[in-house]
């Protein structure tokens, strides 16, 4: 709209889901959440990622940028560009500061199964991040 981008991934199953798919994309939503719940003005952009990788780390994921699990950023600046800096990736030190428009989904790939994403926008207030758009409720809900 008006020279701005939005892009958003979902993850539905139709049918019977099997646990170990289940398990992976219950955790997919919880490191999306807490991605979110890490942003805060004056914070990285790095730190979101971190908060990402800590729930794919204690779920016996990674760790890192190792599969089973996230092998690329948390999410990329939304504009004029489709993907814009800042990025939410180990490394860029950007302080968040409101008004910052952002991609939220730490993707999990299981090498030769499958993946999982959940991509939702969000933009920094002075108090945290509010969504653009809600995230989805469950792999088998369409919300």
């Amino acid at each position: 709209i008006d020279g701005y981008h939005s892009d958003i991934t979902r993850t539905y199953a139709f049918g019977e889901v099997g646990d170990k798919i289940r398990r992976i994309w219950d955790i997919e939503k919880e490191a999306q959440a807490a991605a979110f719940a890490a942003v805060r003005p004056g914070e990285s952009c790095e730190s979101v990622d971190y908060a990402a990788r800590a729930v794919l780390d204690r779920s016996g994921l990674g760790p890192d940028y190792r599969l089973p699990g996230l092998p690329h950023r948390t999410g990329h600046g939304i504009g004029l560009s489709i993907h814009e800096p800042a990025y939410l990736v180990r490394g860029d030190k950007t302080p968040l500061t409101p008004g910052m428009c952002f991609s939220n989904e730490p993707m999990i790939v299981v090498p030769d199964r499958f993946g999982v994403r959940l991509e939702d926008h969000f933009h920094v207030t002075e108090t945290g991040a509010a969504w653009f758009t809600e995230p989805q409720p469950a792999i088998d809900d369409l919300g």
